[in-house]
C-alpha cells in the first residue's frame, strides 16, 4: 500500500530563506576551504596527499554522526540541531584558522601542523554534521510529495549558491596580517552570524506525529538501519559514487590548475577560484533553472546527471589548456547539479513521513564518508594527471547503466505515491521469485 509523506504545514517564506542561509553558510566555508587548501598545503610544506586527507577524518565522523543527529532531530526538534551544527562549524573554522596561522609562521613542524589541522577539521565532522539532516527534514516536514523534488533541488541549489560565492570570497579574505588563514576566520564569523539568525528568527517546527516513536519503534529502527532498507539502498549507492567523484574532482582541480599553469600556489589562487565559480554557476543553473523549467523528475535527474558528469570529466582529462579545464569542470558540475537532488528526492519519496529524518541522516552519511577516498584519487593524480578524471568518467558511465537497470531508480517517476507502490510491489515480486 502506498503511503505518502504529507506536510505538516506550508513552509513559511522566511523560514525557507533561513534554511537556505544555513546551507549557503556551510557551503561557503567548505568550498572556500577547498579552494585555498592546495595553496595552504604547499605554502606550509604539507604533502598533497596529506592535504586532501585533512577531510578524511572529518568525513568518517560526519558519516558516523549524521544518523545520530537525524534521530536526535526527531526527539529534540530540527532547529536545535541546526544551531548545534552551525556552532560546530563556527568553532572548527576558527580553530583551523589558528592552526593555519601557526603553520604559515612556521611555529611548528609541518607534520605537527597537519595533525592539529586534522583534529580541528574533525570538529566539523562530529558536530557540524548536525545541521544537514535537520535542514532536509525541516523541508520534508513542510512539503508534500508532489513538491518534494523541486524543494530538494532548491535546497541543493542553496548549497550550490554557497559553492559559487565561497571560492569567490576566499581570495578576497586573504588579508595582509592573516594571509591564507584569513578566509577560515571570516567563514567562522559568517557561521556565527547565521547561528544568531537561526536562534532569533527561525520558527520552531513541531515534530510531525509520524516521526514520534515509541521505545519499540526506536529499537526496531536501531536493529534495521536505513542503509539496510531496500527501498533506499540503490539511491544511497548512487549517491555515494556521485559524491565520491564530485569530492575527488573538487579536491584535485586546484592542484591540476597549479601544475597546468606552472604558477605558484598563491598566484594560481585567482584561476582556481574562477574555475570553481564556473562550476558552481553551472550547478545552480541545473538546480534553480533547468530542473524547474522542465519539471524534471528524480528518474530523469539520475540519468542526465551522470551522463553530463561523464562528458565533463572526459573534457578535463584531455584538456590542452586552462579554458578547457574550466569548461569541463562546468559540464561536470551541471551533471552533479542534476544528480544530487535526483538521489536525494528519490530517497525521500521512497519512504514514509516517519522516516524522513532517518533517510536524511543516511544521505548526509554518504555525502560525507566519500571524502575518505580523496587521498587515493590524489595518489592517482601524481601517477597520471588525467587519471582521476578518467576514473570518474568510467564510474559515471557505470552509474548511468545502473540508473537504467535498477528497479527502484527506474521507478523514481513523477507520481510519488506510485513510486512507493511500484517499488514495494517490485520488492515483493523479487521475494516471491527468490
Amino acid at each position: 500500500m502506498a503511503v505518502t509523506a504529507g506536510p505538516a504545514s506550508t513552509l513559511p517564506k522566511r523560514a525557507l530563506a533561513i534554511i537556505f542561509g544555513v546551507s549557503i553558510a556551510t557551503a561557503l566555508g567548505n568550498t572556500g576551504l577547498i579552494s585555498v587548501l592546495p595553496a595552504i598545503g604547499r605554502s606550509i610544506g604539507i604533502a598533497d596527499e596529506m592535504v586532501v586527507a585533512i577531510f578524511s577524518l572529518s568525513a568518517v565522523l560526519w558519516a558516523i554522526a549524521s544518523p545520530f543527529w537525524a534521530r536526535a532531530s526527531d526527539k529534540y526538534g530540527r532547529k536545535p540541531l541546526m544551531m548545534l551544527g552551525l556552532s560546530g562549524f563556527m568553532v572548527s573554522m576558527a580553530v583551523c584558522g589558528a592552526v593555519v596561522s601557526a603553520g604559515l609562521r612556521h611555529l611548528a613542524p609541518p607534520l605537527l601542523i597537519f595533525g592539529f589541522f586534522l583534529l580541528a577539521r574533525a570538529l566539523f565532522g562530529l558536530f557540524g554534521s548536525a545541521s544537514n539532516p535537520a535542514t532536509q527534514a525541516y523541508v520534508a516536514d513542510h512539503t508534500g510529495p508532489e513538491q518534494r523534488t523541486q524543494s530538494m533541488a532548491s535546497l541543493a541549489g542553496a548549497f550550490g549558491l554557497g559553492t559559487v560565492v565561497g571560492p569567490f570570497l576566499a581570495p578576497l579574505f586573504i588579508l595582509p596580517l592573516l594571509g591564507l588563514a584569513g578566509p577560515l576566520f571570516c567563514f567562522s564569523v559568517i557561521a556565527a552570524a547565521m547561528l544568531f539568525i537561526v536562534w532569533r528568527f527561525l520558527p520552531d517546527s513541531p515534530i510531525p506525529a509520524a516521526a514520534r516513536t515509541s521505545a519499540a519503534d526506536r529499537a526496531e529502527r536501531k536493529a534495521n538501519p536505513m542503509w539496510k532498507d531496500r527501498r533506499v539502498i540503490p539511491f544511497l549507492v548512487y549517491g555515494f559514487v556521485v559524491a565520491t567523484c564530485q569530492t575527488a574532482q573538487q579536491q584535485t582541480l586546484g592542484f591540476l590548475i597549479i601544475d597546468k599553469l606552472g604558477l605558484s600556489p598563491l598566484e594560481a589562487q585567482h584561476n582556481i577560484a574562477i574555475a570553481m565559480m564556473f562550476g558552481a554557476v553551472a550547478g545552480l543553473l541545473a538546480q534553480w533553472g533547468v530542473i524547474r523549467m522542465f519539471e524534471m523528475t528524480p528518474r530523469q535527474l539520475l540519468r542526465w546527471g551522470v551522463g553530463c558528469a561523464a562528458l565533463g570529466n572526459l573534457l578535463v582529462a584531455v584538456a590542452p589548456g586552462y579554458s578547457t579545464v574550466v569548461a569541463g569542470y562546468a559540464m561536470t558540475s551541471l551533471g552533479f547539479g542534476f544528480a544530487r537532488p535526483g538521489f536525494t528526492a528519490g530517497a525521500s519519496l521512497a519512504v514514509q513521513a516517519k522516516d524522513q529524518a532517518r533517510v536524511a541522516g543516511a544521505i548526509a552519511s554518504v555525502n560525507g564518508i566519500n571524502a575518505v577516498l580523496a587521498p587515493a584519487f590524489m595518489r592517482l593524480y601524481h601517477v597520471n594527471h588525467a587519471g582521476p578524471f578518467l576514473l570518474n568518467m568510467a564510474l559515471m558511465l557505470g552509474l548511468l547503466a545502473y540508473a537504467f537497470q535498477n528497479t527502484q531508480l527506474r521507478n523514481a517517476d513523477p507520481k510519488p505515491a506510485d513510486v512507493q507502490a511500484s517499488t514495494i510491489a517490485a520488492l515483493e515480486r523479487s521475494d516471491e521469485a527468490g
